[in-house]
């Protein structure tokens, strides 16, 4: 197993003890959709292909009867081994069960120039905004957004 990949399933296993990260500003009085439990998690499969791991809390998901679900918009900047940088924005769906308070998305993604031609890192992941729609077919979303770059 490779240095990378050792680290991160240690940091991913730890997901659950994770106190949350706060996503957005929210108006007073009024509590968070949905938030990460921790800084996205990067898994490196080969020389081009990245697994990102999501840890998700959502409080107001633990008293739903039909779970919730949504999407994680992010940001990835990486960069080739000839030096070649790139930034992306991605999405990922979650769906976390009746009753559930936290969750794991994980994304599969490939960064590179042309297919397996360089070595890529992962230089930085950031999420821009974070929806949650409670229950199934519910029309009540909620947005946590940040502001970026």
């Amino acid at each position: 197993m490779t240095h990378y990949t050792i680290k991160s399933l240690i940091i991913a296993a730890s997901i659950a003890a994770m106190p949350a990260l706060s996503i957005g500003a929210t108006p007073a009085g009024s509590a968070r959709a949905v938030s990460l439990s921790q800084e996205p998690v990067v898994m490196r499969l080969s020389k081009d292909e990245f697994r990102i791991a999501f840890g998700i809390h959502a409080d107001r998901c633990a008293t739903s009867a039909n779970g919730c679900s949504g999407v994680i918009r992010y940001r990835v900047d990486w960069k080739t081994e000839d030096g070649t940088t790139r930034s992306e924005i991605k999405r990922v769906s979650y769906a976390l069960v009746a009753r559930s308070s936290r969750g794991l998305t994980v994304d599969r993604q490939y960064f590179d120039t042309a297919e397996a031609a360089h070595t890529t890192d992962v230089v930085k992941v950031s999420v821009d905004m974070i929806t949650c729609v409670e229950g199934a077919g519910s029309r009540n979303s909620r947005t946590a957004s940040i502001a970026g770059p």
